[in-house]
């Protein structure tokens, strides 16, 4: 039963930003469900050694900011396997963090990495799906696209992971009669490059800790669980859905 409900075998996905983070414990998740994971990102030397490590993971060069490497990213999927089932678009980083910082041509170059890339990248992905087929996008959000967590964040990081909400709920509602599912995970506070140093310093740590229902930040591989219900058919009838994992930060 916990097979065919969770179970990836014979299923194909690609995990964007996956040299590191969480999209590294992503590609091991789906790849240990049993799909094939064409791991995605332009620091393809770290991809070669999580592919060491997992032969089920493919590790592909790729600047999900360039036009034609998103297409050849989808293409190749094609190419060996003839089937694309699951995208998780985790690529992103975070901007300045004050907004009087922050150029416009910095904001809009966050906005079209953590925002247009994926849309684009799951636009050309959905064009691709048979008619009678089934595929399930996963957009990695963040909790800094639901509320302030001022002086952490930034003004074109929040956009563009509201903005990430947003896309989902549309893509979903203009997919879900193709069998195409559209979610996405916000995670909370984790330990990452993308966090910067949060939980090496005391003051910044005791902040996510006073803050959060669950009194600590998030460890490697508290996210990987919804990531793979989202992919897999124990989520199959459900779509345009945002599932937080913050241990209760949003909730307070």
């Amino acid at each position: 039963m916990l097979e065919t409900l969770f179970g990836l075998e014979g299923r194909v996905a690609v995990v964007t930003g996956a040299s590191s983070g969480l999209g590294i414990g992503f590609a091991r998740t789906l790849a240990g469900a049993g799909a094939v994971v064409y791991a995605a990102a332009r620091r393809l030397d770290r991809l070669e050694e999580l592919a060491a490590s997992e032969p089920r993971i493919v590790p592909v060069r790729c600047d999900v900011t360039d036009d034609a490497d998103r297409r050849a990213l989808v293409d190749r999927c094609y190419a060996d396997a003839g089937r694309l089932d699951i995208l998780v678009n985790n690529a992103g980083r975070p901007g300045p963090p004050f907004a009087e910082q922050e150029t416009a041509s910095e904001f809009a170059a966050i906005l079209e990495l953590n925002l247009l890339a994926g849309f684009h990248l799951a636009t050309y992905a959905a064009g691709r799906v048979p008619e009678g087929g089934r595929a399930s996008y996963i957009n990695i959000s963040s909790v800094i696209g639901l509320v302030s967590t001022a002086p952490i964040g930034g003004a074109s990081y929040a956009a563009s992971k509201a903005g990430t909400l947003g896309v989902t709920r549309e893509l979903a509602g203009q997919w879900g009669r193709r069998g195409i599912r559209v979610n996405a995970v916000v995670p909370g506070w984790f330990d990452t490059e993308m966090t910067d140093g949060l939980f090496q310093n005391e003051k910044s740590a005791g902040w996510v800790r006073r803050n959060t229902m669950l009194g600590r930040g998030g460890v490697a591989g508290e996210v990987d669980g919804a990531v793979l219900f989202l992919a897999s058919d124990a989520s199959s009838y459900v779509t345009g859905h945002t599932l937080v994992v913050d241990g209760g930060w949003t909730a307070r």
